[in-house]
């Protein structure tokens, strides 16, 4: 398990890109037959990722790192499927998975794990984990179960789709907030105008990418941006004082996952575009 520990607006406007890159950005996620997990000081968030091909891959905790037995002792966790059919069985009880379809596990849950219906054309299981005070039920949501949320213009190249999975209204948990977003054709920007929410910090993964295609990602204080390039299924954090904002070569689909003080999908603090700097 790779460990990031957080760091402070101050400090980061003296960082050069090899440095933007090496404290927020998450390449590598996936490795065909292994587990990949990065633990992050910011809100602790594990951000992973897991291609099962002849075989499972099992949930396991780094009990050096989380001093717990196993992974969801003490946490939640939100699995999205960004690849081919698979499952995910949770202590004895089997989820298929289709492609963008979205699993909840809860706190307590002790064996997690992941398979693909064919090696040949694995699954790609992107998840999330937060720490967790309270159980909350195993819920599995399909793409056409999400809660969708019609966003942007055509003529501000932000046109977009919002499905959201894990949030007050659709399935439970105690602050894992989780969902994606789809980009129509001949739209690249999301997020913007931008904004930033002090009481949550943010993950994003961007994936459905071409293969020679980049996203710049916009983040820093709103009068010190920065961006970093991120490239297919890469994933990158989002401090709380951050903005997190991004266009790209082409549209894009990203999942989202928030933690921190609320579940509040529309508590946002709004920038000005004039103030953007």
């Amino acid at each position: 398990m790779e460990i990031r520990y957080a760091t402070n607006p101050e400090a980061t406007k003296q960082f050069d890109t090899e440095k933007l890159r090496e404290e927020y950005l998450i390449p590598g996620l996936f490795v065909p037959g292994e587990l990949k997990l990065v633990y992050s000081h910011v809100d602790r968030f594990i951000t992973g990722g897991a291609i099962p091909t002849d075989k499972g891959i099992k949930l396991e905790a780094d009990t050096k790192t989380m001093g717990a037995p196993f992974f969801l002792q003490r946490r939640e966790i939100g699995i999205i499927n960004v690849g081919a059919k698979g499952s995910v069985t949770v202590d004895g009880e089997k989820f298929s998975m289709d492609s963008k379809d979205c699993l909840y596990i809860g706190l307590g849950k002790e064996n997690v794990v992941f398979e693909s219906d064919q090696a040949s054309e694995p699954a790609r299981f992107y998840f999330t984990s937060t720490p967790a005070h309270k159980e909350y039920p195993t819920v599995k949501a399909a793409i056409s179960e999400a809660t969708p949320q019609h966003l942007g213009s055509i003529t501000n190249s932000n046109e977009r789709t919002i499905y959201k999975y894990i949030h007050e209204e659709g399935i439970r948990s105690c602050q894992l907030v989780m969902g994606l977003t789809m980009l129509k054709p001949g739209n690249m920007w999301n997020t913007m105008p931008c904004h930033t929410h002090n009481r949550r910090s943010e993950v994003y993964f961007y994936f459905d990418m071409p293969e020679d295609g980049v996203v710049f990602h916009l983040m820093g204080e709103p009068t010190e941006t920065r961006h970093v390039v991120v490239r297919n299924e890469q994933a990158i954090i989002s401090p709380s004082w951050s903005i997190h904002s991004g266009v790209g070569t082409s549209n894009y689909t990203f999942i989202w996952a928030m933690a921190g003080e609320n579940q509040q999908f529309s508590d946002m603090d709004a920038v000005a575009m004039q103030d953007l700097k």
